[in-house]
């Protein structure tokens, strides 16, 4: 065992004539080189943290005041009016200390004052303009000369070349709106829902609520947004996701997917070599905070907070509630292929693993015939099913011996990588080939995705990869900025050889990946199949239609002048109201980062303007001019409401923390109970695209993303999501549960297909822009 000597630094043995001790120089020359890579990264992070502390501010602009200070003061011009005398008299006087020596103290004194009083005046003054808002609500196309001013006073405030977190504490926070506000809304959003007499029922809970039980838990809400960082984001990722004590896989985690049309290499191990590379690459530019912050317009900055728990960060069950474990590094990965589980060192001498020498440990895991060990093979299902036994087998069987250590293992890896035995991906003319691709990264087969890593990426037998994302630790725009990299650094920079394989020689030298051990208990085994059995039931019961419209997409509706996404919104709501006769609570995710810590609020699509055009169009006396109005109305309103739950204006994260509060305090309110538990029975949310310019999609659109999905939110509803990739498609990826009777993915798909063409005729499109 070549390998086991290397990982060896030292070796001594007693001998007759004594101790011989014997060195192994490559062991210490790999130690002293981790070792110096360790200390490089420390003293980089301790350079961000002061380079991001005192921006706009360089440390240099500090050395530019400390000497325009002094001299002026060698000119005889008192700039600081006598306070660098003042700071002077107070110095202690000593031998070490000459009268020159003490007014140059002073000087550099007074200097770090003013320089720190600036830097605070330039926060304070960029946070008071980022809490502006205004531009969002201005027609599209046209800006006001004060939005003008105020643009160009943010980019004056904002410095240059920031870094990933320089804007964090500029960001304002998350405003608490008004109780006579949310309620307001929220009865403006529920009236096409209910019938008059439920509603004027709900009129009167809402009315009770406001004055009665309102004032107080708006109190406690106030007084926790003045201290904390966001009044929302922590008891969101508690009480909905790691309180829930049901299976996450399905339920919480989704997916995205490779590119649609385009496989780089057909090689497994080589595209598992690029791609696990190119994640590593991102990784490295995280910690190093070379990641520039997402602007929005360009230049108004959006919170970067959820990026730091991407790495290193696992979901550890509980009893009561989930932790997320994040570490500040990790420097390998857990690996998963036909039963058995890896770990994998990423680094040689201090140095990322290049993208042959990953695709040659990937072999050498692909080649490897060694079976499973006893109930090694269905482990990862304890985390696909219920949280308690799950919490409760991690405490019984996984906390000593070699099963605790091959845990960590897997929980303190960098991310999870799955090597997949079967092959997916878009075929041409092969019906059903993305539904399967997508179920696929959605559970897999219940046991070969580790549920609670912060994401597992997999590899699939044909080349194609994709991702299974924890949803706790981070919304999807996070992963997808992530994955945006990925893809684009894999395609254009890395490549391969003609072969398919990954440019470059391996090094034969390393030591293979290692094989973790287990010893798994009967009893435990028992509760593996408990799991398997519970996430399987779930799995088998997804229902799930994933396809391209590509009879028109972002292009023409732009010629509308109407947006992308409200448009496909109101189509949803005219293709639910054909599949089920009526309308529902509609949930859209929109995004808050631009406030700190901010992560989502909801867009309740279905409007009294929207369920108008609706009926207009399950009209015939209705005429076509007439449907066109209403539906431009309906598409003002849902612009309307989105840009109100960006700006911190929604219904939805208010109520629930009134709800929280009412909960602490042991309040009953019959209002905020009856609000919470109605079902999202259309959950919908548009997949962020192009975050990251990696390339031009017009020069490149064979390279479009095939974008992400996630399961069903209600029992008897559907799950959509829908990416609007390049001018010219939409793809949509549609959930819902085949014990409901109520719902079909494939009947919803054509729903929507043919509300979006019947919407496009509206505006006398021409019939070859519109037909197949």
């Amino acid at each position: 065992m070549a390998e086991a000597h290397q990982a060896v630094a030292f070796q001594f043995t007693v001998t007759p004539e004594g101790v011989d001790v014997r060195l192994s120089r490559e062991a210490l020359k790999q130690i002293y080189l981790s070792g110096v890579a360790s200390w490089k990264k420390r003293f980089a992070r301790i350079k961000n943290s002061i380079l991001t502390g005192v921006y706009p501010a360089t440390p240099s602009s500090w050395l530019v005041v400390v000497m325009a200070t002094v001299s002026s003061m060698y000119c005889r011009i008192d700039l600081s009016m006598g306070l660098v005398y003042h700071i002077r008299r107070y110095l202690p006087s000593c031998r070490y200390l000459s009268f020159q020596h003490r007014t140059l103290l002073s000087a550099a004194l007074f200097s770090t004052g003013v320089w720190l009083s600036g830097i605070l005046l330039c926060r304070q003054s960029l946070k008071l303009l980022l809490s502006y808002h205004g531009w969002m609500f201005e027609p599209h196309g046209k800006m006001s000369r004060s939005t003008r001013v105020w643009l160009a006073l943010v980019k004056v405030m904002s410095g240059r070349k920031p870094m990933l977190y320089s804007f964090q504490t500029s960001l304002p926070k998350l405003p608490v709106p008004s109780v006579e506000a949310t309620i307001r809304r929220f009865l403006e959003s529920v009236h096409p829902l209910l019938e008059e007499e439920k509603y004027r029922e709900m009129e009167v809970l809402a009315q009770a609520f406001q004055q009665h039980t309102a004032p107080r838990l708006q109190k406690y809400l106030l007084l926790k947004s003045w201290w904390a960082t966001n009044y929302v984001s922590d008891w969101w990722e508690e009480y909905v996701y790691l309180r829930g004590r049901g299976p996450i896989m399905v339920n919480s985690n989704y997916y995205a997917m490779d590119f649609l049309y385009v496989t780089p290499s057909p090689l497994q191990a080589a595209r598992a070599g690029n791609t696990v590379h190119s994640i590593l690459l991102y990784r490295r530019q995280l910690d190093r905070e070379q990641i520039p912050p997402v602007m929005a317009l360009g230049i108004v900055p959006m919170c970067s907070y959820q990026m730091e728990r991407m790495f290193n960060t696992t979901r550890i069950p509980g009893m009561e509630s989930d932790t997320l474990q994040h570490l500040s590094d990790s420097k390998h990965l857990a690996v998963y292929h036909r039963g058995r589980f890896y770990k994998l060192w990423l680094y040689q001498g201090g140095k990322l693993l290049k993208p042959r020498d990953l695709e040659l440990q990937f072999q050498r895991i692909l080649d490897d015939p060694s079976p499973p060990q006893p109930g090694e093979e269905k482990l990862a299902a304890l985390t696909a099913g219920e949280r308690v036994p799950w919490a409760e087998a991690r405490a019984r069987f996984f906390s000593q011996g070699k099963n605790k250590a091959s845990l960590d293992a897997i929980e303190r890896a960098a991310f999870f990588l799955a090597l997949d035995e079967e092959a997916q991906g878009y075929e041409r003319g092969k019906e059903g080939s993305m539904d399967h691709y997508a179920k696929s990264l959605l559970h897999g087969r219940c046991y070969d995705r580790w549920f609670d890593k912060s994401f597992t990426l997999v590899v699939y037998k044909n080349g194609k990869v994709g991702t299974n994302t924890e949803h706790s630790w981070a919304d999807a725009p996070i992963i997808g900025h992530l994955w945006e990299f990925t893809l684009g650094t894999d395609r254009f920079q890395l490549g391969y050889s003609e072969g398919g394989h990954c440019c470059g020689e391996p090094s034969t030298a390393m030591a293979p990946p290692q094989r973790l051990q287990w010893d798994i208990p009967e009893e435990c085994r028992k509760v593996i199949d408990s799991s398997y059995r519970v996430a399987k039931a779930l799995a088998d019961d997804v229902d799930f239609h994933c396809f391209q419209f590509t009879n028109f997409g972002k292009g023409l509706v732009k010629q509308f002048k109407i947006s992308p996404d409200a448009f496909i919104q109101i189509s949803l709501q005219l293709a639910h109201f054909w599949d089920k006769g009526n309308f529902c609570l509609t949930y859209e995710a929109s995004m808050t980062r631009l406030f700190r810590e901010g992560r989502t609020e909801t867009v309740r699509s279905c409007t009294r303007e929207s369920t108008a055009f609706v009926r207009s169009m399950m009209d015939p006396a209705r005429g076509q001019l007439e449907r066109l109005q209403l539906f431009q109305a309906a598409a003002e309103k849902h612009q309307h409401m989105y840009r109100l739950a960006m700006t911190g204006a929604g219904i939805d994260r208010h109520l629930f923390c009134l709800y929280v509060v009412s909960r602490y305090l042991r309040v009953e309110s019959p209002f905020l109970a009856q609000v919470l538990a109605e079902p999202w029975r259309l959950s919908t949310s548009q997949t962020p695209q192009q975050q990251i310019k990696m390339f031009d999609m017009e020069k490149n659109q064979d390279l479009v993303s095939s974008g992400g999905g996630f399961g069903p939110v209600a029992d008897d509803g559907y799950g959509v999501s829908y990416i609007i990739a390049g001018e010219n498609l939409i793809t949509f990826h549609i959930s819902s549960k085949f014990s409901s009777p109520e719902t079909d993915s494939r009947r919803f798909g054509r729903n929507i297909r043919q509300a979006m063409l019947d919407i496009a005729g509206l505006f006398n499109v021409p019939a070859n822009k519109v037909a197949n």
